[in-house]
């Protein structure tokens, strides 16, 4: 059996000291202050004109340079690791060159409660980065303690970690590069077709129904329950407000709202964490069977979120994480991944005799075919088609 070495990375909760929490947040925080310094600076550039574009070797010496010397009360930047600094310019520098070829738009500033910060860590020496069973040694840092044991490989040794922070919670992500000797692995069992939807989230060529996890009243609870929180930290922003307009000079404690906001993350990420469950378990259950080739639907998911009756249900599902997660997967185990065409009627078209129905409606749950009298669910009938589409299929 060969193996082929690639990149993988374990992702572990973290129980940092107090002293360590503070190393932490003041990195990221310098971490958010370069980025948007980088920003700030080639926008300005891309404004006027004048200037051409700054790439973030040649930011990273005029920080060190220019900008140190005629600053000097941001001697902070330089008090946390350089590495980490180093590699957020070079994140704002990816995505400002993304920006340029048009693949996104203009990069946004990293805001202290936005999305999460990193700092990333890169192994220098061989003992810079050690990892036991409960306990890991990160530079910097030093011996930090991990609440998985067991779970992150201890050889071969990591090539680097990254450190975020989440609702309130610290996560380490360690990359190895390692041996992966399952990309061989013989078929043992039938090509499956995968369509994707609202009501079932997931119905396979071989009778297998995966419900919309969203349906169900632990996740019905959940998103309540962020509601509720959400509307409470909209309550408590309006009444700072107000008392900000009523005494206009004098500064309003943020404690309590700083709490809610908290309280926010905490339901938003619950919900998260439960939703990429239910969807990495559902993969590893649809790739550990070992199908020859597994062929979902190329959805146009932004075009799909135009229609606002359906815009949220649409966007719970996160069928772009189930993609992502399958391909890898896929690429992992061995299996070819086949893509249909976005514009295939795999609903449409009749799984017996290959007529199409183009009068089919989204209501008719049923599908009946004119030609030869088939009666079947329009959801199975449509992972049949993708399961023998050939003429459509790209290979993913």
């Amino acid at each position: 059996m060969k193996s082929t070495l690639n990149h993988k990375a374990y992702k572990v909760e973290l129980k940092p000291t107090s002293e360590q929490i503070q190393i932490i947040e003041r990195t990221i925080g310098v971490c958010r202050y370069v980025y948007n310094l980088f920003i700030a600076a080639n926008r300005d550039n891309y404004r006027s004109g004048s200037q051409g574009y700054m790439l973030g070797y040649d930011f990273s010496k005029w920080l060190n340079n220019e900008y140190r010397k005629s600053n000097s009360d941001k001697s902070w930047i330089w008090e946390v690791s350089s590495k980490a600094v180093k590699k957020s310019i070079m994140n704002a520098d990816t995505a400002y060159k993304n920006f340029l070829k048009g693949r996104t738009g203009f990069p946004n500033f990293k805001r202290r409660n936005g999305r999460p910060v990193s700092m990333y860590l890169p192994r220098n020496n061989a003992g810079d980065l050690k990892i036991e069973r409960h306990r890991a040694k990160i530079p910097t840092l030093g011996w930090l303690r991990i609440k998985e044991y067991g779970y992150v490989p201890y050889t071969p040794q990591a090539l680097s970690v990254t450190i975020t922070k989440r609702a309130g919670r610290y996560f380490a992500s360690f990359l190895f590069e390692m041996s992966n000797a399952k990309s061989i692995s013989a078929a043992q069992s039938e090509s499956v077709g995968i369509d994707l939807g609202v009501k079932s989230f997931a119905v396979i060529s071989d009778g297998r129904n995966y419900p919309n996890i969203n349906k169900s009243s632990k996740t019905r609870k959940l998103i309540r329950r962020l509601k509720r929180e959400q509307r409470k930290f909209s309550r408590k922003i309006q009444k700072l407000k107000q008392r900000k307009e009523e005494t206009a000079s004098k500064k309003c404690k943020r404690s309590n709202l700083d709490k809610q906001r908290l309280k926010v993350q905490q339901a938003y990420m619950r919900l998260s964490n439960k939703r990429h469950d239910y969807i990495n378990k559902t993969v590893h259950e649809i790739v550990n069977a070992r199908p020859e080739y597994i062929t979902i639907e190329d959805l146009s998911v932004s075009g799909m979120l135009k229609n606002r009756h359906l815009s949220r249900a649409i966007a719970e599902c996160e069928f772009y994480y189930f993609r992502e997660l399958l391909e890898r997967k896929c690429r992992e185990y061995g299996i070819q991944l086949r893509i249909a065409n976005r514009f295939y009627a795999s609903s449409k078209t009749c799984s017996r005799c290959g007529h199409e129905k183009k009068d089919l409606k989204l209501s008719d749950r049923v599908y009946e075919c004119t030609e030869c009298g088939l009666v079947i669910d329009r959801d199975y009938n449509a992972a049949l088609n993708l399961r023998s589409c050939k003429k459509f299929c790209t290979a993913g």
